[in-house]
């Protein structure tokens, strides 16, 4: 320790802190900027967009490039490959991805965070185009590069339903999709449920070939009839005319009308060798909605737009279409899966958790502090948060769970600064200053020690901006959010409040007699008020009760503050805070003594090292993401690959069966029950839609609405029921909540040998499989090898003999199973595809398919003949790759589950590892795990840094401030010792250990524990360097041993408030999330009723990282009241003894 005597004359013991100095000599000034302040903090917040999750922006490029007629195989070595060449020398790349399918290479470049996406997608075009040269000639068109946004996603389904047929139903969706896309806030809204209109050419083979008719002849016919040409402009009588021909067709008997062929003299119309019906295209999606037959439109908002204005505008669509006869009467329009359900309720959950923390807090100081006090310490919540929310709104960030979580966290230490400064000149102002000198003072005193402990803690959230990828992108709304807040009430506790203390502080705010009368009386008149206005809501004048219980609960607030709350608040701190100040600091004396402090010292740190063991022999579980019960179940069924999507909807119903009977007991907190069929859940690389999968979703109602029922739990039930299904596989998960971090079971094989690579993954599933480990769902393979093909095999000498090509027969066929676009129907402003193909009597018949007859002038007679296709090509029948996935210009077949209910992937994946210790694999294969495993250890690995980060630079500024290496190092050991509570906590009540959120929490404390230790330590120096200076006396290098513990526990004393009162305010402000307290305010005053209840979809997110801080602040706040002043006795004994060991020298 430093040489005491020599600093102290150097010291300023008398402080000043001048911009608080120049606060107090411009008042009005600082009164009109509050006011400014929260007109601009409130107006700021109305404005902020409302959204569940922050909109993330991944830097994510896709590169898509249609090939048709090729299979998987064919996509890899002709595209995907020669695009991946060049896109190797891209910069900032994290990872390349891509999959090959039949027809369509899909390439997705995931850049690091830090690259700007237009700056990626620039990058990838540049190198998209350089490949081009590499690429087959005959593409149809050039690739499509373009950014993933994962904030499109749909906001709301509007579902159509009633007695009319899918034809008048999607007429009416129509309608509405008109209006719902011209909404500034909506990109896309999606018709589902029944497919686009299309005008169907079904061509008869045999009249063709009776008619010596073409598809060419076809399709040139058509092409040519159904025109509209501008001819130029024609001048006549001084006027300008542009002349057009209009020949479109405007009807289905004028398309059935068209010569397609006229050969001697006679005509063959379309109607001769084809049937024209105007229908649609090819079934592909069928939707119900609680077993109804539906359209539905599939909404999703344009990126960085209010999702609450978007959906707000959409009902006022669908009110004013009945209202004005639009839809029709009879016509159910049902809106599910509406996000911004979720969105206000857990918006509303967090805002009522910050007022009830606030009043909490603003309760605690009252009894420490008497009301008026209270307030300008309480003023400190809404003053920081208004500053906050006009810069975050400024630099574009919403209001979400992430920023209001964070305004939460930081809700009791909020008024830590304001706390230490109005106690502080509360105090000065008890001892005899003004009120003008006591606040001069008492900033001046605490000014210094409040900016350090402020920059502590935003040094430990500092650390979790430079968390890199998706889940820090997530994340960094939490320490951006904490550092705006935090530096804000640095501003109003060192600028604002002072103003306020000196103006209107008060001394023995409790001790003084109330004049009972008048507060009975005004009391009383709030209530005699309320009575009219109830009247007026019971006959209707009103509209609600809000105005009469408005008054109502200020006269209750009123009597309960005069009969209870104000005794017990005089009690309070004229009784039981006195006899704690003294209990306290005869305790602290007792400590202080002879080797008590080592005694002390040495027993703590003896109780950390047991509650690590303690916490360890509980088994606890290690998780890395909170588990939650679900909001919405998704049931998935899956048949074989080219299962026609009819078989597939006769056993969805099957399903929707089972999923009925289930749920019939919990219908009461049901939202929705849906099914698509003909799409699952989807995925990066997995096409949502597909006719042999179907996807049934159970929405569920808000978690405070579920009268006590798990989701969980049923979910648990819903996966029984379903053992044993015969015929499909089915696949129960819930919703992802949070970032997409992957499966949480995902295993890479990767090698070249794309047939040896299968081989080796199923090696890989066996061996999983063959041990049963409990809780894994179902190993899959990300590819099904199974999809049946017919394959045909050219004789390419024959077609050349012919004078074909092997393009002439691969499209021949493809015009006759798949179509070929002819021309455009218009109908108004819309245009449907005329799609030309054979009727499905030759279409779904191999011989006729072989048959066909290809028309070719012949090179050898100069004549036109007939070529059947069976001449020159056979076929046969197997089985494909859906496709081939590569990652990093390898090939990858990935392995993949989900986890049981109730099961941990941490310890499955354990056993998972050690199944494949000893697995060997040839050479130029491998394996690793990765998906929610890879995230869990990068997460794990970057919280450990940022930990020892926020510790480095928390010393550092300990370091600065008290020019000594001793006291930060007391500081920074009570920090150390605040896992104690948090491993006794989690022990003791049996909480797993959540990864990131406990993680989190963990450096979160670090920068919370450190604040009472700065206030204390600086309090100790500072006594004993007056002490010094007062003793008058040169040749005293140190103080007495009883001088020392006066100063200490003097200091103690005195500071046993503020500690007390900031880590009450801190707990109390993340108790109402922590035990997911749902209050209602604004029902409280609408309805006189608060909706109360216990437990949120918001505890199960926030919870952990809650508890951690409120476990280790609780009992740190303990130790930093003991252990900080004997270890700073230990300190100055220490130093003592080494001082006089030399000395004697």
């Amino acid at each position: 320790m430093d040489n005491i005597k020599d600093n102290a004359s150097a010291e300023q013991v008398q402080r000043e802190f001048k911009p608080t100095f120049g606060a107090l000599k411009n008042k009005n000034s600082i009164f009109i900027l509050t006011f400014i302040l929260i007109a601009f903090g409130w107006f700021s917040y109305q404005s902020m967009p409302r959204e569940y999750f922050p909109e993330v922006v991944i830097p994510n490029i896709m590169i898509s490039t249609p090939y048709p007629g090729n299979s998987p195989i064919d996509i890899e070595n002709l595209v995907t490959r020669p695009i991946e060449k060049e896109l190797k020398s891209l910069k900032g790349v994290k990872k390349l991805s891509s999959a090959s399918y039949e027809d369509m290479s899909l390439i997705v470049v995931e850049f690091n965070t830090d690259i700007p996406v237009k700056q990626a997608l620039q990058d990838t075009k540049d190198k998209v185009d350089k490949s081009l040269s590499e690429l087959p000639d005959d593409l149809d068109t050039d690739p499509i590069v373009e950014d993933v946004d994962f904030a499109d996603f749909p906001i709301l389904n509007v579902n159509l339903s009633g007695d009319f047929g899918l034809e008048d139903l999607k007429e009416y969706a129509e309608e509405l999709q008109d209006k719902f896309e011209a909404l500034p806030e909506v990109s896309e809204a999606d018709i589902k449920g029944i497919d686009e209109r299309e005008i169907k050419i079904n061509a008869d083979l045999h009249k063709m070939e009776a008619n010596g008719v073409t598809f060419h002849d076809i399709e040139l016919a058509i092409g040519d009839e159904n025109v509209t040409v501008s001819a130029g402009t024609l001048i006549t009588d001084n006027t300008r005319r542009s002349i057009r021909t209009s020949a479109d067709y405007t009807s289905m008997k004028q398309i059935e009308n068209t010569i397609v062929k006229v050969s001697n003299g006679r005509v063959v119309y379309l109607k001769d060798v084809a049937e024209v019906e105007d229908g649609y295209e090819e079934l592909s999606s069928i939707s119900r909605l609680n077993n109804q037959p539906v359209v539905s439109l599939s909404i999703t908002k344009k990126s960085g737009e209010n999702l609450l204005a978007a959906t707000d505008a959409i009902y006022k669509i669908i009110g004013e279409e009945k209202e004005n006869g639009s839809l029709p009467r009879g016509l159910i329009v049902t809106v599910t899966d509406d996000t911004s359900e979720d969105v206000r309720g857990q918006v509303a959950d967090l805002e009522n958790s910050i007022i009830m923390g606030m009043l909490l807090v603003i309760i605690v100081l009252y009894l420490f502090m008497g009301l008026r006090n209270a307030l300008f310490s309480g003023l400190a919540i809404p003053m920081s948060m208004l500053i906050s929310f006009i810069i975050l709104n400024q630099i574009g960030y919403t209001v979400n769970q992430m920023v209001l979580f964070s305004l939460i966290l930081a809700l009791g230490m909020l008024v830590d600064n304001a706390i230490v400064v109005v106690e502080n000149v509360y105090r000065l102002h008890e001892e005899g200053l003004s009120k003008l000198e006591a606040t001069k003072k008492g900033v001046s005193e605490i000014a210094g020690p409040i900016i350090s402990s402020t920059a502590t803690t935003l040094a430990a959230f500092f650390p979790l901006l430079l968390w890199g990828g998706i889940m820090g992108e997530f994340m960094k709304y939490l320490p951006i959010t904490l550092i705006i807040v935090l530096a804000s009430s640095l501003f109003v506790a060192l600028i604002l409040n002072p103003v306020f203390t000196a103006t209107f502080v008060k001394i023995d705010d409790v001790n003084k007699k109330m004049n009972k009368k008048k507060f009975i009386l005004i009391g009383s008149s709030f209530l005699v008020v309320s009575l009219p206005f109830y009247i007026m809501k019971i006959f209707g004048v009103l509209e609600s009760f809000l105005i009469a219980n408005l008054l109502m609960l200020i006269g209750i607030i009123v009597l309960f503050n005069l009969l209870a709350l104000k005794p017990f608040a005089r009690w309070f701190q004229t009784k039981l805070l006195v006899m704690l100040e003294n209990r306290y600091e005869k305790t602290l004396r007792f400590a202080l003594k002879g080797i008590k402090p080592l005694l002390f010292f040495v027993g703590t740190f003896i109780l950390m090292i047991a509650s690590i063991a303690f916490y360890f022999s509980t088994k606890p579980l290690f998780v890395f993401f909170p588990d939650n019960d679900p909001k919405s179940i998704y049931i998935t069924m899956e048949l074989p690959l080219g299962t026609d999507i009819h078989k597939t909807n006769e056993l969805t119903k099957r399903v929707e069966v089972i999923v009925n009977k289930t749920m019939e007991p919990y219908e009461d907190i049901i939202r929705s029950k849906s099914t698509n069929v003909g799409s699952g859940k989807g995925g990066m690389f997995e096409s949502s839609r597909a006719a042999n999968k179907s996807l049934t979703t159970i929405s569920f109602v808000e978690f405070k609405d579920r009268a006590g029922i798990s989701t969980s739990e049923v979910m648990k039930e819903l996966t029984a029921n379903f053992e044993g299904f015969v015929g499909a596989k089915i696949f129960v998960e819930k919703d992802d909540q949070g970032p997409p971090v992957g499966y949480p079971i995902n295993i890479e094989v990767s090698g070249d040998d794309f047939e040896n690579l299968l081989i080796q993954a199923n090696r890989v599933k066996h061996l999983i499989d063959d041990d049963r480990i409990p809780g894994v769902e179902e190993l899959k393979l990300d590819l099904d090898q199974g999809k049946p093909e017919m394959l045909i095999n050219i004789d390419r000498d024959k077609v050349r003999r012919f004078g074909l090509s092997t393009n002439q027969v691969a499209r021949a066929l493809r015009n006759s199973l798949y179509g070929l676009e002819v021309s455009k129907f218009k109908d108004g402003e819309d245009e449907y595809d005329i799609m030309l193909r054979l009727n499905d009597k030759y279409r779904y018949d191999v011989p006729s398919l072989m048959n066909q007859k290809i028309s070719v002038m012949s090179p050898i007679s100069n004549k036109m003949v007939q070529v059947p296709i069976s001449a020159i090509a056979d076929y046969s029948y197997g089985s494909t790759y859906e496709r081939i996935n590569r990652i990093e210009n390898t090939r990858v077949v990935t392995i993949y589950s989900n986890v049981k209910e109730g099961f941990n992937a941490n310890i499955i994946n354990t056993r998972v590892r050690e199944l494949l210790a000893d697995f060997e694999m040839p050479k130029g294969y491998s394996y690793k795990l990765t998906g929610e495993q890879e995230e869990q250890e990068e997460t794990q690995a970057f919280l450990t840094q940022a930990l020892m980060i926020a510790l480095a630079l928390i010393t550092l500024i300990l370091v600065s401030q008290f020019n000594s290496a001793i006291k930060p190092l007391i500081i920074m050991i009570t920090v150390l010792f605040s896992t104690i509570g948090v491993f006794l906590g989690l022990g003791i009540f049996q909480m797993p250990f959540v990864i990131l959120m406990t993680g989190i929490g963990i450096i979160s404390l670090a920068g919370i524990v450190v604040n009472n230790g700065i206030v204390l330590v600086d309090y100790i120096d500072l006594l004993r360097k007056r002490k010094i200076l007062e003793s008058d006396m040169a040749d005293r290098k140190y103080l007495s041993s009883a001088e020392e513990v006066d100063c200490i526990a003097q200091a103690g004393k005195t500071r046993l408030r503020p500690v007390l009162l900031t880590a009450i305010t801190t707990v109390l402000g993340l108790f109402p999330l922590a035990v997911g307290m749902n209050f209602d305010f604004f029902s409280l005053l609408s309805e006189f009723n608060p909706h109360l209840s216990f437990g949120s979809d918001s505890t199960a997110f926030w919870g952990p990282m809650s508890w951690t801080v409120i476990f280790g602040l609780t009992v740190a706040t303990f130790l930093t009241l003991i252990i900080a002043p004997v270890m700073f006795r230990l300190s100055t004994q220490i130093e003592h003894r080494f001082y006089n060991f030399f000395s004697k020298k």
